[in-house]
């Protein structure tokens, strides 16, 4: 397994957010996690990547014990993390964005090969690379915070919530572009509102409900699941 979570727990004060969560992913898979707000979807993604500390459980990354490591440990190992908001420099130019996302690397050839690979799949980027991030629309801010995930080559790319706030045109563009990402070898951890689409694109799937996973399977049997369509798709 590439990522394997085993009995996770974290607290906010005396307030248990996750509770013996335990889940796995193999090299290669787009698994997704959803559930309402609230569930402890980003609780989960923000300690996997090191940002908050649990209280108790074991975080096994690439056969690495990642539980006690600090986030810049975490992605040197390989794993990147697009937060909630996209969290962009707005000051900055979409070049100089795409290049932070590089900073542990020193190899000048590699960082090139990969900004010319993130223009390839966000065309859009190569046309506006000297423009300020801050005047980019909501979906190119999405594209340029990915992107910038991936100029660190990755082999787990976490994504919370990349379709926040987005036009449903841009939403369809955003979720081919993760296909395409993990065509070419990236595993990809999902965390996303919009069940539908998340649960079309994944192998496999979690349900959280209020800080404990519920229910596990293939995505396409949670899409058909009497109690998951109730909850999550509208019917």
């Amino acid at each position: 397994m590439l990522l394997t979570v085993t009995n996770l727990e974290v607290c906010y004060g005396v307030i248990s957010a996750l509770q013996d969560v335990s889940l796995q992913i193999a090299p290669g898979e787009i698994v997704t996690l959803i559930g309402a707000n609230g569930a402890g979807k980003t609780t989960l993604l923000r300690t996997v990547s090191g940002l908050i500390q649990q209280r108790r459980g074991k975080i096994l990354f690439d056969n690495v014990d990642v539980s006690t490591k600090r986030p810049h440990e975490i992605v040197r190992l390989g794993m990147s993390h697009v937060p909630e908001g996209r969290q962009v420099f707005p000051a900055h130019t979409v070049r100089e964005n795409l290049y932070l996302g590089a900073y542990q690397d020193n190899d000048a050839a590699r960082i090139r090969q990969n900004l010319d690979r993130c223009y390839s799949l966000f065309p859009v980027l190569a046309e506006r690379r000297e423009q300020r991030a801050g005047t980019l629309s909501g979906g190119e801010q999405q594209m340029l915070a990915i992107g910038r995930a991936l100029m660190a080559r990755p082999k787990l790319l976490l994504l919370d919530e990349p379709s926040l706030g987005l036009a449903p045109l841009i939403v369809r563009k955003i979720f081919e572009i993760i296909r395409e990402i993990n065509a070419a070898g990236t595993t990809v951890f999902l965390v996303e509102q919009n069940a539908h689409m998340a649960l079309a694109i994944a192998h496999r799937a979690y349900v959280l409900q209020t800080g404990r996973v519920i229910k596990s399977d293939d995505a396409k049997r949670l899409l058909e699941d009497p109690d998951v369509k109730k909850a999550y798709l509208g019917g």
